[in-house]
């Protein structure tokens, strides 16, 4: 039996099958890419998941390209499941502080709070405004006194 190795990002036109060992050791939108990477052709293609999948959550990704290829769904579920990480910080997975909110479910407020950002820093980006500075002491007080306000 002989291995061939692709360099991932490379195209292969005619690509019709391509197996994945060890699928549960990547993240739902690495495996959605390679899984892209077949199929580009005329002819039938398959994307070959091969995995030990002994946890729940490594489970759960694989269940989710198996029902779908909508990257926004696979998005949505990979948050689901691993969390969004340390916005402010270096972690790439886990679960915000949140006392009130869901990313998800919560959505439409928090985009309703976020253009409130944005108002609020466009009149006074530096929060020096008597009406502002109970923000900016909440701010310090969870941060450090050089945090960094920013809203896009």
């Amino acid at each position: 039996m002989s291995t061939v190795v692709i360099e991932v990002g490379v195209d292969v036109p005619n690509a019709s099958v391509m197996v994945i060992e060890d699928a549960n050791r990547f993240g739902l939108s690495q495996l959605h890419q390679l899984r892209g990477r077949v199929g580009r052709g005329e002819h039938q293609s398959y994307c070959i998941l091969i995995a030990d999948a002994t946890t729940g959550d490594a489970e759960e990704r694989l269940k989710v390209l198996e029902e779908t290829t909508d990257g926004f769904r696979i998005a949505e579920a990979d948050l689901k499941i691993r969390g969004p990480g340390d916005v402010m910080g270096t972690r790439q997975s886990g679960m915000l502080e949140f006392k009130v909110a869901d990313l998800i479910s919560d959505g439409p407020v928090l985009e309703q709070a976020r253009q409130g950002a944005i108002a609020i820093l466009a009149e006074d980006a530096n929060l020096s405004l008597p009406a502002n500075r109970l923000m900016l002491e909440q701010v310090r007080k969870r941060r450090s006194d050089e945090a960094m306000i920013s809203v896009s």
